[in-house]
């Protein structure tokens, strides 16, 4: 599930918004209010539930041997996208849409290397949501690898010390994440999710 060519998308788990207006995240380091959307390159960061944590890793021209097979390993590809257990029925259970932007509406934001791109008008989606479906065999048709861990937090601070490209997204849901609250967590162990933080990377 990426964008066609000149087009930008836009993950939600509802599928009936017909308008999207900025808003300001209160997660974000970025100021001001803004529509988000990503790209091909980024697009698989967010297949996921929203609240799920999720560290993902991928080797770069800078990244060491060493540091391809400790943080990749072998099994193929050159991205690992890891989560928790206990997100892991979240994530064969969830209705994830996709909506379809012009991509001439947006800017990209994040430096060097864009993370994603923003509108700070209203804009509306080129047509329906598509769903997003099985998002196991999205992983699995992509050739990322989906590594169920019982804690991501240390294999966070494993991947941030790399030499590989990495993205974190809503950590602060993760156990032994230094902010983590009991109640934060998914229904299937601790409760329900709670709302994460920024993503954090490096390209």
């Amino acid at each position: 599930m990426r964008p066609e060519p000149g087009q930008l998308l836009h993950f939600s788990e509802d599928p009936t918004i017909a308008r999207f207006v900025p808003r300001v995240s209160p997660t974000s380091k970025d100021p001001g209010a803004f529509v988000w959307a990503v790209d091909a390159v980024r697009a698989p960061d967010y297949w996921f539930p929203k609240q799920c944590p999720r560290a993902m890793a991928w080797v770069t021209p800078d990244t060491s041997p060493s540091d391809r097979e400790r943080i990749i390993g072998p099994g193929g590809g050159d991205r690992v996208h890891a989560i928790e257990y206990d997100w892991l029925e979240e994530i064969r259970d969830v209705r994830l849409y996709a909506y379809r932007f012009d991509a001439t509406l947006f800017h990209p934001i994040g430096e060097p290397v864009p993370r994603a791109h923003v509108a700070e008008e209203p804009v509306e989606p080129l047509g329906p949501p598509k769903p997003v479906g099985d998002l196991i065999a999205l992983h699995a048709e992509a050739g990322i690898q989906l590594r169920i861990l019982n804690v991501l937090w240390p294999y966070w601070e494993t991947v941030t010390s790399s030499t590989c490209g990495f993205n974190g997204i809503r950590l602060r849901n993760s156990l032994g994440h230094p902010a983590h609250r009991p109640e934060a967590r998914p229904r299937t162990l601790l409760g329900q999710a709670g709302f994460g933080e920024r993503a954090v990377g490096r390209q």
